[in-house]
């Protein structure tokens, strides 16, 4: 369960010296600190539950998203999720693993996201669609759909079967909030499907 140093203050204010306590509760494990005033009771839990409460507004999404769906066959350890207006990308090492934060359009941020509940824990993520746009977002401006086929399928190695099972009515209207080349390329590559 998250706790904040506020929570904790409260729930130890019959000790002397509710800090001292936190700071024991940590060197025994029992709290595990995420970020400053933030903390973890449970050390086994997944580290995707902890990124909304890391930095936010924001949603997992980008190479992350893509593996949790199974679109790309590797593992993504690092946790990776979508801002807006931040105006720069944030890193932060954690117990948990590495948070990685990046803006997207302000625009396009509203868009695609699914609320997941797991355990007890809430969290949001972008859908498969959502997660490829991001992904495009990220990455120099292809020149055209060749190209953009090569990136799809041999540099992130997604899934050509999944791919072409995703919504592509959902992923052209999506792609329209981005106004970059990438998109515009993937709305015309898909627009074949549509």
């Amino acid at each position: 369960m998250i706790k904040t140093t506020k929570i904790l203050l409260d729930e130890l204010k019959e000790y002397v010296n509710p800090t001292a306590k936190i700071g024991r509760l940590v060197d025994s494990k029992e709290l595990v600190p995420i970020v400053r005033g933030f903390y973890e009771t449970d050390a086994s839990i997944p580290g995707y539950y902890l990124a909304p409460i890391i930095y936010g507004p924001s949603y997992l999404s980008f190479e992350f998203a893509l593996s949790y769906y199974s679109l790309i066959p590797e593992t993504v350890y690092n946790f990776t999720s979508a801002t807006f207006e931040k105006k720069k990308a944030k890193q932060y090492d954690t117990p948990f693993g590495t948070f990685t934060y990046r803006d997207v359009p302000s625009e396009a941020y509203p868009l695609g996201i699914i609320l997941h509940s797991e355990n007890g824990y809430g969290f949001q993520i972008a859908s498969p669609e959502k997660a490829i746009c991001d992904q495009l977002y990220k990455i120099s401006p292809l020149m055209n759909k060749s190209e953009l086929e090569n990136l799809l399928f041999d540099d992130l190695r997604i899934d050509r079967d999944k791919f072409f099972s995703l919504n592509m009515n959902e992923l052209h209207e999506i792609a329209n909030y981005f106004h970059t080349k990438n998109h515009k390329l993937l709305q015309a590559y898909v627009k074949r499907r549509v």
